[in-house]
């Protein structure tokens, strides 16, 4: 699988490396065929601008045709500091040369009104879900990479009491919907290279809990873990891809 090249000579294309690796998560799991109609969830974050990007990039270039919609669920805690861009406006301005325009639905709810970041999520992922049933979407596309697998991971390993993670293509509804996760196989670093390269810009969590969640202390206690073992993370993941299960409990 090829990748394509800069789009109408405005963005560099990305380092080989990564570029390898994009294509290979896309490869592993046949995660685009053609028709379909992909959901991008875009939260302003570095990850999901990177991955609506590659998306572009990839669209232009790919054996097979499928269509882009971008969307961001607005939260309205930016509301509560004076001053500051309507993130939904900025984002809307960088996504504009790659071609995609960007959809803007308000959170169900009141801003606050989740007990915790888990059923903030929760509901947004819900709300995508109802979006993408109502009006034909045949997957929905987060930004998620191989650190918040690795992530989760463990989240799930301390806190509940499994051993699971996300999955970089899931099939929901009997197979009607996907949910694709393209940058899999990147790390944090590598995602943080092409936003660089892109010159994008993302914008702040105004979420007054952004600090304070499990996903957090989990990430603060692989941090301590990489002091001891600085490659533990390339092993976890491989380890995730390498489950004996005939030696599980």
């Amino acid at each position: 699988m090829s990748w394509p090249g800069s789009l109408d000579g405005r963005f560099p294309s990305p380092p080989s490396e990564i570029n390898r690796k994009i294509g290979q998560a896309l490869h592993d799991y046949a995660m685009i065929k053609d028709g379909d109609q992909l959901a991008l969830a875009v939260s302003g974050g570095i990850d999901s601008l990177v991955m609506a990007a590659v998306l572009a990039f990839w669209r232009r270039k790919a054996p097979v045709s499928f269509d882009l919609c971008a969307i961001t669920i607005d939260h309205g805690y930016w509301r509560r500091h004076p001053g500051v861009d309507n993130p939904a406006a900025v984002i809307s301005e960088q996504l504009r040369p790659w071609g995609l325009a960007l959809r803007v639905e308000s959170a169900w709810g009141a801003p606050g009104q989740a007990q915790s970041c888990f059923h903030c999520a929760r509901d947004r992922r819900s709300q995508l879900f109802s979006i993408a049933r109502d009006e034909g979407h045949t997957a929905i596309v987060f930004g998620h990479h191989r650190d918040d697998l690795i992530d989760t991971f463990f989240l799930n390993l301390l806190y509940g009491g499994n051993i699971s993670t996300m999955k970089p293509k899931q099939l929901l509804f009997d197979g009607r919907l996907k949910l694709l996760r393209p940058l899999a196989y990147l790390s944090k670093e590598e995602i943080l290279t092409l936003g660089q390269l892109w010159r994008l810009r993302p914008q702040p969590n105004y979420c007054p809990y952004a600090d304070d969640s499990r996903r957090q202390t989990t990430r603060n206690i692989i941090m301590a873990i990489e002091r001891f073992q600085p490659d533990a993370r390339r092993a976890v993941f491989a380890a995730l891809k390498n489950v004996r299960a005939e030696y599980l409990p």
